[in-house]
């Protein structure tokens, strides 16, 4: 069911919850990448603009939940925030449950806005407590989740919060309206060529949602070092390529699902490779079907990039997962270059494009596509769960439209 929105509820006079997601990377305390708070900016300025009070809360890294912990602090993303919104952010106390954050609550007029502090300063959280829960309620009349990278979680603010808040509104920000629909609508009736690429390093990680997206998908596209598990299923010699051995059957079941169904799934035929798991050491060659000992396959090749890329580009509705290789390290980068670059020109040609967050995320970024994209997720685990097809507790409660 289609979620109510935040656009749709009064907000003049009221104090809104909203939960975000600013777990930002911080370097000397210092924000590396304010993406996850500049996306949030268009829910709280929905706000604020029509005269709500906003009570923003996020968790930020992983804090023992023993009290606060300044490396852990929220502090610089109330700074950053206050230079996007061109006004103050509230920030209280080193404590989202004091009395002094309480004061400041009540003393908040229409369009401001208030941060709390890191919210897994406290157990509570992560643990989903219900007094915990009930302090964070008091303080709200609106409950709005935008923060998708946490809807697979069932933290205390995500659930417990909501669940206490009934019979007032709960709903969904403008963030998590988008993700849904592009992870769960969009993919609920794709539009045909549909087309999977999935990458990254374990096959573990990503069988649920090759098992879910198989009987939906005409193409199932793998490339990273998950291939290689693939491969050896199959025979191949991999070399030192890394090999989840525990998965081989898993795999071969996969394969043997892919040839009983309309679904190709397709495998690096070429692959390009090293004596060394490095950037700068090792002895580099370009390999066709069998790897050699001594070498691992740390990027998919030139036939592989081409036969890749024609699949992608043929497609209409495409989703993206993880990285053809280690996209990070200059000699490796190449293959996921080319299947970003190939994502962005389908999408130029109306193709709908959905890539899951994470490192998928990161390369969209570095190689300069992730504007040319229908959607690139916020969440990588929560965007992986959604490719899985898991039910989203923190969601599900929400008001319907």
């Amino acid at each position: 069911m289609p979620k109510q929105t935040i656009a749709n509820i009064p907000v003049a006079g009221k104090r809104v919850f909203v939960r975000v997601d600013f777990n930002v990377p911080l370097k000397d305390g210092h924000i590396t990448d304010d993406r996850r708070i500049r996306a949030a900016i268009p829910t709280i300025k929905s706000v604020i603009d029509r005269g709500g009070r906003a009570i923003l809360a996020s968790h930020l890294g992983r804090p023992e939940g023993t009290g606060y912990e300044s490396e852990h602090s929220l502090k610089p993303v109330a700074d950053r925030l206050s230079e996007l919104l061109g006004k103050p952010v509230l920030f209280p106390s080193q404590d989202c449950t004091d009395e002094q954050t309480r004061a400041a609550i009540d003393a908040m007029t229409d369009g401001q806005v208030l941060l709390l502090e890191n919210l897994r300063f406290h157990k509570g959280e992560k643990k989903g407590d219900e007094t915990f829960a009930k302090r964070l309620a008091s303080y709200a009349d609106i409950y709005v989740n935008d923060a998708f990278g946490t809807c697979h979680r069932t933290d205390a603010s995500m659930y417990a919060v909501p669940l206490e808040m009934a019979g007032k509104p709960r709903v969904t920000g403008f963030l998590v309206e988008k993700e849904i629909k592009y992870l769960s609508e969009t993919l609920a009736n794709p539009t045909k060529p549909f087309c999977v690429v999935l990458g990254g390093a374990k096959v573990s990680d990503k069988l649920p949602a090759i098992e879910h997206l198989l009987p939906k998908a005409d193409h199932i596209v793998i490339g990273g070092a998950m291939a290689y598990t693939f491969l050896k299923a199959l025979g191949h010699k991999v070399g030192e390529s890394r090999v989840e051995d525990d998965q081989i059957n898993n795999a071969k079941r996969i394969l043997e699902l892919a040839a009983e169904s309309k679904t190709d799934l397709h495998l690096p035929q070429d692959h390009v490779c090293s004596t060394a798991f490095s950037e700068s050491a090792g002895d580099l060659k370009e390999v066709e079907d069998a790897i050699p000992a001594g070498y691992m396959g740390l990027d998919i090749g030139p036939k592989t990039r081409l036969q890749f890329a024609q699949v992608i580009k043929s497609s209409k509705t495409i989703v993206w997962n993880g990285p053809m290789g280690v996209f990070e390290w200059r000699p490796f980068r190449i293959g996921t270059k080319i299947i970003a670059e190939a994502i962005a020109d389908a999408t130029a040609a109306g193709a709908t494009s959905i890539v899951g967050g994470g490192d998928s995320a990161a390369a969209a970024e570095t190689f300069g596509v992730a504007d040319r994209l229908s959607h690139v997720s916020t969440g990588g685990g929560a965007s992986l769960e959604m490719l899985e097809g898991k039910p989203f507790k923190a969601v599900d409660l929400l008001d319907n439209a």
